[in-house]
């Protein structure tokens, strides 16, 4: 299994699909594909870091969770997310740190609006071999 994200296309939505050793690795893929589906991650610069915390019943509603936290972040905030370190993660419970910049319409590119993460086809599996996660998102 290859480590990392791949863009999921879909007739009405996007998605994505992380793939890591851990579930650790998958969240943080998972994070950083979802901000170079919005923006070129390649523009944002480390400034500012944020700590998040959050908690949900189970891996896929944690993961839902942790999607809206960054959405929410760009969307109510005008944050954008250069790099994510998961400091703890249980199937239940996330904290993290995200690093990022203010956005700056002169200095990012922007390429699509995410509007929501959405249960469609939400899977979140750990395995011998390592963990993968698919979500997709409303544009």
């Amino acid at each position: 299994m290859q480590e990392g994200y791949r863009i999921l296309e879909h007739p009405a939505d996007i998605g994505l699909e992380a793939h890591g050793k851990s579930l650790q690795e998958v969240f943080e893929y998972a994070g950083r594909g979802l901000m170079s589906i919005i923006v070129d991650p390649a523009g944002i610069d480390p400034i500012e870091q944020r700590f998040l915390t959050l908690a949900a019943s189970d891996r896929e509603n944690l993961l839902v969770q942790w999607l809206s936290e960054i959405l929410y972040l760009y969307d109510g905030q005008d944050f954008l997310i250069a790099d994510v370190a998961i400091e703890h993660i249980s199937p239940t419970a996330i904290e993290a740190i995200v690093t990022g910049d203010i956005v700056d319409t002169r200095k990012h590119q922007f390429r699509m609006d995410v509007k929501a993460v959405t249960y469609h086809q939400l899977m979140v599996e750990e395995r011998e071999d390592g963990c993968t996660a698919r979500v997709f998102f409303d544009i």
